[in-house]
């Protein structure tokens, strides 16, 4: 992948989305325990979480762009100052192996509840194939996650659709909520939280992504039908869920259960393309955390990708639920300054007319001495 290819407003808003929908997403399990258990509120809250997915994968895609980003680092700098930066920045690395991990157990969960296989070889042919994937550089990673995202969002829809049609909006308007069950207690802080976490871990795809569509327009574009997708698809999960949430909230991974009422056919082929979406945050996750450091293409990059996979397997027994209602929320909670300061840059910036210059990069020695070894 090249500075000067131009990416098209579709693949920029393919990879956005496949950025952010992963085992949580897709399974149901994350958008049920931000936005479902609330009830009806949750519409409210998918429309808020819409509006902000815009705007800030536009300014993310945006920064990437003006600075030439290689990682997260340069937009997070800008977005935050040098010192404040280094913080969110250490957040940033943490968290992209705990989402590589979640990843890997999202992939046990299903292999386990939907194949009847072992969870840890649902684990590790998820890292597995993401290693892969993660060392054939920043392309690879783009092309791998922007083909595998119209198959999800379509069979999204169709599922949903499908439930909602046989069971009628009604259902959906009446479910009782559950807010115990919610991973915060506030419909509103979930929304907020749903968008900081999210955000927080596609950066480091995003900035990366900005530079390699090469055009604003092209940027600004791929973030509205990005975040116009993301509030559509979990906006049609969550209708779904609704309507049967006494039963799919029995489920580790509920989207499957909802394909399971329409046809056994169904299933299967919903339980295929989770997979494939669970790799493609696994591939972002992974990526994003081997970038901060080096070329993942070189030979200190493949390494720290290994043993960045081998640590996220151990750690991925915990379990599947317990790393979504605990890792994302505090995840969430971090992202919130980050989003502050992409805020403030932004009106700073729109009164100064002051564009970003390209930044210089972290870590440069490293990256240069290992390109010529590589």
């Amino acid at each position: 992948m090249t500075g000067e290819k131009k990416l098209s407003v579709f693949t920029v808003a393919a990879t956005y989305i496949g950025t952010v929908v992963g085992a949580g997403f897709a399974s149901g399990q994350e958008v049920l325990q931000f936005f479902g258990y609330f009830g009806p509120k949750a519409f409210i809250g998918l429309f808020l979480s819409t509006v902000l997915f815009v705007f800030f994968g536009w300014q993310m895609l945006s920064l990437g762009l003006k600075l030439q980003a290689d990682s997260h680092w340069p937009v997070v700098e800008y977005a935050a100052g040098k010192t404040l930066g280094k913080l969110i920045d250490y957040v940033i690395i943490f968290f992209l192996f705990g989402a590589l991990t979640l990843m890997a157990a999202g992939s046990g969960a299903v292999f386990q509840e939907q194949f009847g296989l072992s969870p840890l070889l649902g684990s590790v042919v998820m890292i597995g194939i993401t290693l892969l994937t993660v060392i054939l550089g920043i392309g690879s990673v783009i092309k791998s996650i922007s083909v595998i995202v119209p198959f999800l969002i379509t069979l999204v829809m169709i599922v949903g659709i499908t439930v909602i049609v046989q069971s009628g909006l009604a259902g959906a308007f009446a479910a009782q909520p559950m807010v115990a069950k919610a991973a915060v207690g506030n419909w509103l802080l979930a929304a907020l939280l749903y968008v900081s976490y999210n955000l927080i871990l596609a950066v480091a795809v995003l900035a990366p992504l900005g530079k390699e569509a090469n055009s604003e327009r092209t940027v600004k574009q791929g973030a509205v039908w990005g975040g116009l997708g993301l509030g559509l698809g979990a906006t049609v999960i969550v209708t779904a869920l609704l309507i049967t949430l006494l039963q799919a909230s029995r489920f580790e991974v509920p989207m499957i259960f909802l394909a399971g009422v329409i046809s056994p056919v169904v299933r299967m082929l919903y339980s295929g393309v989770l997979f494939a979406e669970v790799y493609t945050t696994a591939v972002g996750s992974l990526y994003g955390f081997v970038a901060r450091f080096f070329p993942t293409t070189s030979s200190k990059g493949r390494w720290l990708a290994a043993g960045a996979g081998a640590g996220a397997f151990v750690m991925s027994r915990f379990g599947f639920v317990n790393l979504i209602s605990y890792l994302l929320p505090a995840v969430g909670f971090a992202g919130f300054i980050l989003l502050a300061g992409l805020t403030y840059t932004f009106f700073r910036d729109q009164a100064t007319g002051a564009i970003p210059a390209p930044a210089a990069k972290p870590y440069e020695t490293n990256r240069e001495n290992e390109q010529r070894d590589s």
